[in-house]
């Protein structure tokens, strides 16, 4: 990696977003604020998720772009309104990320991809002043992440995934012979309460074998929509 190059097209990217919000610079992206860009935001994060799921490195290089830029934007947005600027963004990520990362910049021991995930969490709750068995840092997962990720990042930082995979294997086999009972009643309020249980239990089950459930079923759906991509058309 050539760091001055870095340096170099970093800061002219910066200068793009001044210009374009700046005196005789474009009239749409002048308007923008940060509710408005936000929609952007989520849209460019699910494009560079797309261009992962396809193995496309070309248009992973373009996607990862367009964030990048929705990033920039975004810092410049609160530099304008003195509530921060991009160079404390950067410094308090990096900051995060060693703090982090005591098994690589300090003395801490970490045998296994599962133990850093423990002390995540734990250095997560003390950075937030949190007790260990507070609820906090589980109400902090955002509301509007998708259902499967969402219950993914809540059982993760409740520690469900530590337990044993054959207890939520259990879990997972009583939740589907509760729905089984029910299922066939009118009444569609016990059915509906018994599929969130079970595809809650799903979601542990998947994180146990370290698996991301919003992941295998988007990896689903791909399969599902191949099956019709193959059918000759009529």
């Amino acid at each position: 990696m050539d760091k001055n190059e870095l340096a170099k097209s970093f800061l002219e990217l910066c200068d793009l977003v001044s210009r374009l919000r700046g005196p005789g610079g474009c009239p749409w992206d002048a308007k923008q604020t940060e509710e408005t860009i936000k929609t952007y935001l989520l849209e460019e994060a699910y494009e560079v998720v797309d261009a992962v799921d396809q193995g496309d490195q070309e248009d992973l290089c373009h996607e990862l772009g367009d964030l990048l830029f929705q990033i920039i934007f975004i810092s410049a947005l609160a530099e304008e309104k003195g509530n921060f600027a991009l160079v404390k963004v950067i410094k308090e990520i990096t900051r995060k990320m060693v703090n982090r990362h005591p098994h690589v910049f300090g003395s801490v021991k970490a045998a296994s991809a599962e133990e850093v995930a423990e002390n995540w969490v734990k250095i997560k709750k003390q950075e937030r002043g949190l007790a260990e068995a507070s609820s906090e840092l589980m109400e902090s997962v955002p509301s509007n992440l998708p259902a499967l990720l969402r219950a993914h990042r809540l059982m993760e930082r409740a520690g469900q995934f530590t337990a044993g995979g054959r207890d939520m294997w259990s879990k997972a086999q009583d939740a589907f012979h509760k729905l089984s009972r029910v299922a066939a009643e009118k009444e569609g309020k016990a059915v509906k309460q018994e599929i969130g249980d079970l595809l809650f239990t799903l979601v542990g089950l998947a994180g146990q074998k370290g698996l991301n459930a919003e992941h295998v079923l988007r990896e689903k759906n791909e399969r599902f929509l191949n099956r019709f991509r193959k059918k000759p058309s009529l």
